[in-house]
């Protein structure tokens, strides 16, 4: 089967063509200059949407920007699937359409309430594919991956692994939280599933590489990747809040929004997807994460 993917030249995307190749399914990508234009090449075979504005940022004046790209776009191209010959389309949404602070695991059945800019953009499209798309014959997934991570990969991930690579003791010890991560071998294994199995339902689910791992584990895994010794400090909790406060009032790299990305707890369950393909993530946590990180070393 043919695959048309947008977004094929970012992390995800370039992670996926390659994968797609390697196990004998030719793809297409969807220029950006296509996208802008609202011109969509859809023949036939599977539509694999990954475009979109990917940055949650708090700034409300983003919403107009982040509506026209993770909704507008989605919209256009996913009515001109509906009218093609194509037999799939997988929508690659995000775990921020769900309250993300649960303390429990997040599975298919949490309400919608992520309420960022970036989640509410992404709800919508959601929303209008499920309406419009309940009565079509055609196979329609809508995936929720948590933080993505592999090869290529920038972010938070990135910076703790400087952080380390530095020497610098881990101040951030006495913060125990659980973190679930999604390897882009894992995603790219259940997008290959979802265009191969026709049995598997059309619907929401859920990805994550099984169980979740704190930031104190991850810095003694970078450490281990890095051949380091590792300090974790176990400062006061009350004393690290202050001093991100005072980073918050002089622009500080750490401050209040830096210390939540490092320490908040965030569980996603991939029981669902599981069960619908039958066999288990081909990734483990640990391994997957250790990987990455010996990666970066070389």
């Amino acid at each position: 089967m043919t695959c048309f993917v947008t977004g094929a030249s970012g992390f995800i995307g370039s992670n996926l063509v390659l994968f797609l190749k390697q196990v004998g399914i030719d793809s297409f990508a969807i220029d950006k200059h296509s996208l802008k234009q609202k011109k969509f090449p859809i023949l036939s075979g599977a539509v694999i949407h990954l475009a979109g504005k990917a940055h949650d940022l708090k700034s409300t004046s983003l919403i107009e920007e982040y509506n026209l790209v993770n909704f507008e776009l989605t919209k256009g191209l996913f009515d001109e699937f509906l009218k093609s010959e194509a037999e799939v389309f997988v929508f690659i949404s995000s775990i921020k359409v769900l309250d993300d602070k649960a303390g429990d695991f997040l599975d298919e059945r949490c309400k919608l309430e992520g309420n960022s800019p970036y989640g509410v953009s992404k709800r919508i499209a959601e929303e209008y594919i499920l309406t419009n798309g309940i009565n079509s014959k055609k196979r329609i997934y809508i995936l929720r991956p948590c933080i993505v991570y592999g090869k290529g990969h920038r972010g938070n991930l990135e910076l703790l692994n400087k952080f380390v690579k530095f020497n610098l003791p881990w101040p951030l010890g006495s913060f125990d939280n659980c973190r679930s991560f999604c390897s882009v071998d894992n995603l790219n294994f259940v997008i290959s599933e979802l265009i191969k199995n026709k049995k598997i339902d059309s619907g929401i689910y859920h990805i994550a590489d099984d169980g979740c791992i704190s930031t104190n584990d991850l810095i003694k895994l970078i450490g281990a990747a890095q051949n380091k010794r590792i300090r974790i400090l176990n400062l006061n909790k009350k004393l690290v809040r202050i001093i991100a406060r005072i980073g918050d009032k002089f622009n500080l790299p750490f401050n209040s929004s830096r210390l939540e990305k490092l320490t908040y707890s965030l569980k996603v369950s991939n029981a669902k997807i599981k069960a619908a393909i039958g066999q288990p993530l081909p990734v483990k946590i640990n391994e997957g994460l250790t990987q990455m990180f010996s990666e970066l070393q070389s």
